[in-house]
């Protein structure tokens, strides 16, 4: 088990890098490998097909049944994180999602992120001898939510927290922005984070009592070097959100709801192509995902560095996108502006 010092330093600075390697040439991975389920790669009226009716349902069922064919074992081969009083442990779900078992380690009570394939949680459950006590849902999308019901079947006394915005499946416990969620000695705060969806969440676990960094649980809003589709908001929006997300402190760690790094990375040396910090980011994640090895986590102090969707302040960025600030033009319309045409030449990219 992964032990996380305190303070948690940059996390990239001490993994191995490719000494002397050249950098690496990618292609996209398949649409249906990259970002959302290929059914949300098509127009909004598809989108809401998914989010919205039982064919969204019906199209997550297969998608775990071809993931657990696939990947009887999981897609990456996660490493938990320890601190003293409390575990993280991250569970690959279906072709690339992420759930988070976080345990309270002194009582055995759990909470459960984004409980995407029931069965795969439920064994980690089992595993670990936990009783699972909260289930946090980001979203509504199927890939986040779907485990919902067959969980709270099987342990009858667990709540569902989510955003009453969304429609999160079997949702007992509405939360609003900054309300805060005790489970064992576990405390959670809920951050309205609107865009991928009108009701996203991001929690937040306080790492203070245990003597760590604030664990941040993102969802669809921020990946490593990525960002989640707008598909219900505005680059606005989104902006705000993850403006949101970075007021938390450079060290917290960031706990994706999806294994995207090497596409993100991989598409962010394309913008930034004398981006250090990126290229040996780029470098290590290519060696973690040779050996199949998750890439969580990283903190949102090293996103800075090589996230564009975090760097849409930095002239660099700007310079490579041809986009220039205009007279009297509002600062945050500008990286509005920014955000929305790295969206565009990331959705591109995938779609090559």
């Amino acid at each position: 088990c992964r032990r996380g010092p305190a303070p948690v330093p940059r996390l990239w600075s001490g993994y191995p890098v490719l000494a002397g390697a050249p950098a690496p040439q990618f292609r996209a991975p398949a649409a249906a490998d990259a970002g959302e389920p290929r059914l949300l790669q098509g127009s909004l009226p598809v989108y809401s097909l998914y989010a919205r009716t039982r064919l969204g349902y019906l199209f997550y069922q297969r998608q775990v049944k071809k993931a657990r064919e696939r990947y009887p074992h999981g897609h990456s081969v996660p490493q938990p994180y320890c601190f003293p009083g409390v575990k993280i442990l991250p569970i690959p779900v279906l072709s690339n999602n992420y759930s988070y078992l976080v345990i309270d380690t002194g009582s055995s009570h759990a909470a459960v992120i984004d409980p995407s394939d029931p069965l795969a949680v439920q064994a980690a459950i089992e595993e670990e001898g936990v009783m699972l006590e909260a289930i946090f849902c980001t979203h509504k999308h199927w890939d986040h939510s779907g485990g919902n019901e067959a969980l709270c079947q099987k342990h009858s006394s667990c709540k569902v927290y989510g955003s009453a915005l969304d429609a999160i499946p079997q949702l007992t416990n509405p939360l609003a922005d900054r309300e805060k969620v005790s489970v064992g000695c576990l405390t959670f705060e809920a951050l309205a984070t609107p865009g991928h969806t009108v009701g996203h969440m991001v929690y937040v676990l306080d790492g203070g009592p245990f003597g760590s960094p604030p664990c941040l649980f993102s969802g669809d809003l921020l990946f490593l070097a990525g960002c989640g589709r707008p598909f219900e908001g505005s680059p606005e929006t989104m902006l705000a959100s993850l403006d949101v997300a970075m007021g938390l402190g450079e060290d917290t760690l960031l706990w994706p709801g999806h294994e995207y790094a090497l596409e993100c990375l991989t598409f962010a040396s394309l913008l930034e192509q004398d981006n250090s910090a990126l290229e040996q980011k780029l470098q290590w994640a290519v060696q973690q995902r040779q050996e199949k090895r998750s890439t969580c986590p990283s903190t949102l102090g090293e996103e800075q560095t090589y996230n564009p969707f975090l760097r849409t302040h930095r002239p660099e960025l700007q310079e490579a996108l041809g986009l220039w600030q205009g007279m009297g033009e509002d600062p945050d319309a500008f990286r509005a502006r920014v955000l929305k045409e790295v969206r565009r030449r990331k959705d591109l990219y995938q779609a090559t």
